[in-house]
């Protein structure tokens, strides 16, 4: 078995099949990687678990000797099964101790939205957390109220591990998010609804680096 890839969470991509429309997920990521894309989850909430590790391993195809970490949304079982690199888990999701104890070597991250969650994490168990939503977002209709900057750096000073901040953010709004402490942000629409993939995920990554301080 190859070793796994590095996590990078710099520039951190979360699919919408519906939003990368009739091109396809794995297309969309292809470009996205290209552009600097450095970390990749595949969220599908719909169709059968047949089609999403169907999905999971065109993407994993894709991802294949680039670097890319593949992480899974919510499905430990389709992580475990197609040999992905982690999983992503929810509030309301299996607990992160019992999938650390079934998945010792997966890479394993937690959503939390408020800095008593954030604190309450255990580092030992969970690798990073994804904060957020930093603004409204409707790729996520049922998420947490929005956090804001100041909201997001609350989380993250509590936080234990390395922060991903998500939701809402695009290149008008992610200046505000310098100084947080993120280790790195994810975008969903922002890259998937791009009619070029590749030049939207550039964008955001010289955004981000050219004018960190």
């Amino acid at each position: 078995m190859s070793p796994r890839p590095a996590f990078d969470p710099t520039l951190y991509l979360v699919t919408d099949t519906g939003l990368c429309g009739p091109r396809g997920v794995p297309v969309v990521v292809r470009a996205a990687v290209a552009g600097g894309v450095s970390a990749v989850q595949v969220r599908a909430k719909d169709g059968g678990d047949r089609e999403r590790l169907a999905l999971v391993r065109a993407v994993q195809d894709v991802l294949r000797g680039t670097g890319v970490a593949l992480i899974v949304d919510d499905a430990v079982d389709i992580a475990l099964i197609a040999g992905a690199d982690g999983v992503h888990l929810g509030q309301s999701d299996l607990p992160a101790a019992e999938v650390r104890r079934l998945a010792p070597d997966l890479l394993l991250g937690l959503s939390v939205s408020t800095p008593a969650q954030a604190a309450a994490v255990d580092p030992a168990v969970v690798d990073y957390l994804g904060v957020g939503p930093v603004r409204a977002t409707a790729t996520k209709p049922d998420a947490a109220a929005p956090l804001g900057p100041e909201g997001l750096r609350a989380v993250v000073a509590a936080a234990p591990v390395p922060c991903v901040a998500i939701g809402g953010i695009h290149p008008d709004n992610l200046d505000a998010l310098r100084g947080s402490g993120i280790a790195g942000f994810c975008v969903v629409s922002e890259v998937c609804a791009a009619a070029d993939p590749e030049a939207a995920a550039r964008a955001l990554r010289t955004q981000w680096h050219g004018r960190a301080s």
